[in-house]
């Protein structure tokens, strides 16, 4: 009986490829993957070490060939400076100012769409979940003129409010698309057991959806400063005072008619991106969990 039983399993099945044969492939293909994701990501890394290069510069030396990957000397003082010749500090409150309060008031009301969205019922739901949708496909430039007109007759030009109301009263569409796909994936349950015990429904999101949406709120959290971080358009086009100015406006003062002090410009760079690097690998976790779970159940 046991001598069958091995024999039978010595026998191979047509076209199977032997395990000691088929690790040693497994183990060449895994590591052709890494080469190759590892030539990706130093694509990506090439312009961030060029401007940390360039930044530690002597001024006349940033644009030398052939580049001049490590500098000599190696010139601290460029981050001093970027911060003291133009009032970068002042730069940099006015964009926390518009930063938070968009980021806050945003989440709230792209939570509170989505919650209504996902979970209650209403005459017209999907058919404005649809439109809400469709305001994604319209480019914000073709929106531009008509909205810098309207905020010139109510007086909101050069002032934050452009660049925080329109964001704060649900304008992110895709927010609201990331929350009522992620409130999907939460059991009916809780709101059942929730609305037995007497819980309406602004306490079910409240207390019970939002808790469990931590996710999702940080990756709207995530896009949202990073969006509101790095606009350059809007205020552009809204904010015409130079007190006013965001930090993407502040770069642009290291630009003259005649001169560019690439070496400052690229210091100032690195110090407005620092924040956003910390804030993404904090919350990296919670980023790449909300991305996941959106796409789950539709």
């Amino acid at each position: 009986m046991s001598a069958s039983t091995d024999t039978s399993r010595a026998v191979a099945l047509p076209g199977a490829v032997p395990v000691a044969r088929a690790r040693p492939r497994r183990r060449a293909l895994h590591g052709g993957l890494h080469v190759l994701f590892l030539a990706g990501s130093l694509l990506y890394v090439f312009p961030f070490a060029w401007m940390v290069s360039t930044s530690l510069k002597l001024s006349g030396r940033e644009l030398t060939m052939p580049p001049e990957w490590i500098p000599n000397p190696v010139v601290w003082e460029n981050y001093v400076r970027s911060m003291t010749v133009v009032p970068m500090f002042l730069f940099l409150r006015n964009t926390l100012i518009i930063t938070v309060i968009a980021t806050f008031f945003g989440l709230l009301t792209a939570s509170l769409a989505g919650y209504a969205f996902a979970r209650l019922h209403f005459p017209g739901r999907d058919v404005m979940f649809s439109l809400c949708l469709a305001t994604l496909i319209l480019p914000g430039i073709v929106t531009l003129i008509p909205q810098f007109l309207i905020f010139k007759e109510i007086g909101w030009v050069n002032t934050f409010l452009p660049l925080i109301v329109p964001w704060s009263l649900g304008g992110n569409a895709f927010a609201v698309f990331l929350f009522r796909q992620y409130a999907l994936t939460v059991p009916l349950d809780l709101d059942e057991a929730a609305l037995v015990d007497g819980a309406n429904p602004m306490r079910i999101w409240w207390s019970i959806l939002l808790p469990l949406s931590r996710p999702v709120l940080a990756t709207i959290v995530i896009l949202s400063v990073i969006y509101h971080w790095n606009e350059f358009l809007a205020p552009v086009v809204y904010l015409n005072s130079y007190t006013n100015y965001t930090l993407a406006l502040g770069l642009a003062s290291f630009k003259s008619e005649y001169l560019v002090e690439w070496n400052l410009m690229m210091a100032a760079s690195t110090l407005m991106l620092l924040p956003i690097l910390v804030l993404f690998f904090v919350a990296q976790r919670y980023f790449v969990q909300g991305i996941v779970m959106t796409g789950i159940k539709g």
